[in-house]
Order: structure tokens, then C-alpha cells, then sequence
């Protein structure tokens, strides 16, 4: 069943203040957009399953990644989610996975589908690189 207007309107304003919440530094209002909080890094097979794992994976980004901002490229709505491509940028400042920190400004593009039930927000899929942050691109 394809989702209205307002239900689309809706939805896509509850990823917009999502993703305003993450490039804030605001994680608790970040993880309180959604229903039951769950994110999937699906490069990495890794699950932040409820409010202390999903802000524990915020406290872990923020520490090797302390001024990622994210960019919205493209928004799309599916029935059952909103996706979005982002251009993160930021300063590799420390390990995401086990890699040494480069200190470089990084710039990389990457896609989440934003899960919903109705109105109600119940994951986050995210899409990326395996290996961290790139070296910056040039424009």
C-alpha cells in the first residue's frame, strides 16, 4: 500500500530532524526520533538495538569522527521507508573499527533507508564503506 501525502510528509520530517539532531551533536534527540531505536551498519554486520546501544554507537563516532557532518544529497520515499544519500565529512581523529587514525579531512557519500511502521520511525539502515573514512575528495 502506497504511503499519502501527509504520511510521506510526515515521515520525511521526522529523518530531516533526525539527521539535523546528528550534524547538532544532539544524540539523545537523534535516538528519540525513533520508536524502538535500532541501527544497522550493514558493511560491518553491526546492530545498536535499543536507546543504550544506539547512543553508545553515537559516543563511539563522535570520538573518531568529532565534527562528522553529514550533507542530504537525495531524499526518496518507499512505501515502508524514506532513503537518503549523504555526503559525510569530517576528521578522521580516531578509530572506527580497529584502524589507525589518519587526522585527515575525509569527505564520503553513503546511503541510509530510514525503516518506518506508519508513522512510526523503527530503524535505520545504514549503507557505506567497509573501511572507514576515505581521504578527501577534490572538487
Amino acid at each position: 500500500m502506497t504511503a499519502s501525502k501527509a504520511l510521506r510528509a510526515l515521515r520525511e520530517a521526522i529523518v530531516l530532524e533526525h539527521l539535523e539532531s546528528e550534524n547538532e551533536q544532539e544524540f539523545d534527540s537523534a535516538v528519540g526520533a525513533f520508536d524502538h531505536p535500532r541501527c544497522e551498519i550493514v558493511s560491518t554486520g553491526q546492530v545498536f538495538d535499543g536507546r543504550e546501544e544506539f547512543a553508545g554507537y553515537y559516543a563511539h563516532v563522535r570520538s573518531a569522527l568529532p565534527d562528522r557532518r553529514s550533507r542530504l544529497v537525495e531524499l526518496h520515499h518507499a512505501d515502508g521507508a524514506v532513503i537518503v544519500e549523504l555526503e559525510l565529512e569530517g576528521t578522521h581523529a580516531g578509530s572506527l573499527g580497529g584502524e589507525e587514525p589518519t587526522g585527515l579531512p575525509f569527505r564520503v557519500r553513503t546511503t541510509a533507508f530510514f525503516v518506518f511502521d506508519g508513522a512510526r520511525l523503527i530503524g535505520k539502515r545504514v549503507y557505506g564503506d567497509r573501511l572507514g573514512p576515505a581521504p578527501a575528495l577534490t572538487s
